[in-house]
């Protein structure tokens, strides 16, 4: 997916990357593919091998509904986009969204005391894993 790919979950981080993207894919002049990831439970089977449990239909329409609105939230009608709506480990699944996209972006979910400097788990792990440029957007401080 060539362009600008961001992940999305409807939390205020995400919408906060989302309007990033959305200015940085016009900046740019490329197309914007906006990434909802169901979560699935993952177990461990014999041998340590994950088990990726199967997502719900209702799951899947309604995050593909909230990236929609969100998209639309974002005032992206003059950018080319394209909303995917995955099932899978959320890190995973944007590693894999990014590995021929120019830039990857994300959010990152603030919390409160000395933790507010640490990345949320997930945006930590795409930042190690990605194979393309990565920018986290950090949470707003109220």
């Amino acid at each position: 997916m060539p362009g600008v790919v961001v992940g999305t979950d409807g939390s205020e981080g995400a919408l906060r990357a989302l309007s990033w993207a959305v200015d940085e894919a016009r900046l740019r002049r490329t197309r914007l593919t906006v990434l909802a990831v169901v979560a699935v439970p993952v177990t461990l089977g014999r041998a340590s091998a994950p088990i990726v449990g199967e997502p719900e239909p209702a799951d899947l329409e309604a995050a593909e509904a909230a990236a929609n609105a969100d998209l639309a939230a974002a005032g992206a009608d003059d950018v080319d986009t394209e909303i995917r709506v995955v099932a899978g480990v959320p890190a995973e699944e944007l590693v894999n969204a990014g590995t021929d996209a120019d830039l990857l972006v994300v959010g990152s979910r603030g919390v409160g005391g000395f933790s507010r400097l640490l990345l949320g788990s997930v945006s930590s792990q795409v930042v190690h894993h990605a194979t393309c440029p990565v920018v986290v957007i950090p949470h707003q401080r109220g």
